[in-house]
């Protein structure tokens, strides 16, 4: 019998596990020393009075596998929202099983019946199987743009410099 994966809409009482996800996504992206936040400022920035991002579970037989971290930016060529997806992990158990295939369907979903003119993200270049998978999706790679960021003191220097 083919397991049943179900995906939903995260609530606050899911904070404990979306946070224990962005933990093994980062050690897998050999980036743990850059998670700095905790589950109260998750809770207070995805479910709190003013909400930043939302999340999507996939769940197998009632139990969490996998994540889907996105907020809303905008295209000012579509005027249109898009979908940004900030983080997407499914438990190494539970890879290639159609569980991301899955999330894209419903992100996608999300996005035409929202009138979202797309869904984008960023993938680390050393990732080649999430490429090839983003690939056989028919995404596109955008690889005449480059990825600008300003970030924590460097913030507070330009307001004080500019």
């Amino acid at each position: 019998m083919k397991n049943f994966i179900t995906y939903r809409d995260a609530t606050i009482d899911d904070a404990e596990t979306i946070f224990a996800f962005i933990q093994e996504l980062a050690e897998y992206e050999k980036l743990s020393h850059e998670v700095v936040a905790s589950v109260d400022d998750l809770k207070r920035t995805m479910f709190g009075e003013k909400s930043y991002a939302f999340a999507v579970l996939a769940e197998l037989e009632g139990e969490a596998v996998g994540v889907a971290i996105c907020f809303y930016n905008y295209s000012t060529f579509q005027c249109k929202p898009g979908i940004y997806l900030e983080d997407l992990y499914v438990q190494e158990a539970h890879r290639n099983k159609g569980i991301g295939k899955g999330f894209f369907k419903y992100l996608a979903e999300r996005a035409v019946r929202e009138d979202c003119g797309r869904i984008q993200w960023w993938v680390l270049d050393w990732n080649e199987p999430s490429i090839e998978f983003y690939k056989k999706l028919g995404a596109v790679a955008m690889d005449e743009w480059t990825v600008f960021r300003v970030e924590g003191e460097q913030i507070k220097t330009l307001v004080e410099t500019l």
